[in-house]
């Protein structure tokens, strides 16, 4: 893998001005309707969203996720340097393994939720939100050491493919990628350039994220659509998919006002870490997980077709707001409305019946287990 800018973090670090992403022609031309994300132009759909997100839960979606920051560290002390901002045991990430982790303000608070992968010893890749990745690496930059060295990846696109037959698909243009277990990631070559690609996505299903340089972008992007599984699939969609899948969204169902026990995310808390409390938050975050916290995002059932959608509030008997929604939609494949929501510790059991108030309407809701739709990756042994 190579990289582009780097970042001298002694200097002072001004995020550039947002250009079109490299497949933004592209898009156009395969009939996207585009709007603006995360300071981008976007595809949000091609053949409507409902289309697109039962192709790819029963083909293979392709996506654009090349607003995303591809983030590179290099130099000795990079474990160390990162875990002052991070709660994940990256010092024990074995060699081309990937983690989900967290950027943690002083106070426990989530800057952002991330993707890492180990490429070597003092070498890890990292994968921000888009919409907050001039943020993040400034905030990383006041934490690192002389030593370690962050590249922004500018001259990289990313690509995902997802869906039951998106590995079958890629393996065939690039022979080994089927070999790879989720949460796995491998450097391969297709075409004279170099690919990073990991088995992980954002759907729930199975599939592979791919970082390729701008240059071979289009062409990788018409080599998967030329196969028969695979359609083009929008932002759109892709909301649907993840919310189905019960993954929450950075700006939406995290903030930096909520912390890793409140979003339910405990797995990211190592066990390492969580026994030396020394990364950001530690004292709230760990009071949290023996307290409870005092809202916790739960998964919601709502009665009738009608989405209920972010920024309705959850009532209580006296029509007192006690939470909020952070994202609502149809699923296709459940059938039902569904939402995430942050409601009182005491309403976070499966089960409880809620109300939620939005528009002058009162809905009626129950507090479902997450995920909606099961999860299929393919983990190591087949489970």
């Amino acid at each position: 893998m190579s990289s582009s800018t780097i970042i001298d973090h002694a200097d002072d670090y001004v995020a550039p001005a947002a250009e079109p992403l490299p497949l933004d022609a592209w898009h156009r031309a395969h009939g996207a309707r585009m709007v603006e994300f995360a300071g981008y132009q976007m595809p949000i759909q091609y053949d409507g969203i409902m289309a697109e997100h039962l192709w790819t839960r029963e083909q293979a979606g392709l996506f654009d996720v090349s607003h995303m920051g591809q983030l590179r560290f290099t130099g000795a002390g990079t474990d160390a340097a990162l875990e002052t901002l991070l709660p994940a045991d990256i010092a024990g990430l074995p060699m081309h393994r990937a983690r989900y982790s967290l950027l943690l303000a002083d106070d426990g608070g989530i800057l952002d939720d991330l993707m890492l992968t180990r490429i070597a010893p003092d070498d890890v890749y990292m994968v921000v939100n888009g919409a907050t990745k001039y943020d993040d690496i400034a905030h990383i930059l006041a934490a690192l050491p002389d030593d370690v060295t962050l590249n922004l990846m500018e001259d990289h696109a990313l690509l995902a493919v997802q869906g039951p037959k998106a590995v079958a698909a890629l393996d065939r243009l690039v022979p080994g990628v089927a070999a790879m277990v989720f949460m796995q990631g491998q450097a391969f070559t297709w075409e004279g350039a170099d690919l990073w690609i990991s088995r992980s996505g954002y759907t729930g299903d199975d599939g592979c994220e791919i970082s390729v340089p701008a240059a071979m972008v289009e062409r990788l992007a018409d080599a998967l659509l030329a196969q028969a599984e695979v359609k083009p699939i929008g932002l759109g969609a892709r909301d649907s998919l993840r919310l189905e899948a019960g993954l929450p969204l950075y700006g939406h169902d995290l903030d930096a006002e909520t912390t890793p026990v409140m979003a339910d995310l405990g797995f990211a808390l190592s066990k390492r870490r969580r026994e030396e409390a020394n990364f950001p938050g530690a004292a709230r975050i760990l009071a949290e997980r023996t307290a409870g916290p005092a809202v916790k995002r739960v998964g919601l059932m709502v009665e009738g077709r009608q989405p209920v959608r972010e920024g309705a509030s959850v009532i209580d008997d006296s029509n007192t707001p006690v939470g909020r929604v952070t994202s609502g939609g149809f699923a296709p494949m459940v059938g039902a409305a569904i939402a995430m929501a942050y409601v009182p510790l005491a309403d976070a059991v499966p089960g409880t019946a809620v109300r939620l108030y939005q528009r002058g309407k009162v809905h009626h809701a129950t507090v479902a287990a997450m995920p909606f739709v099961p999860h299929r990756y393919v983990r190591a042994g087949g489970k």
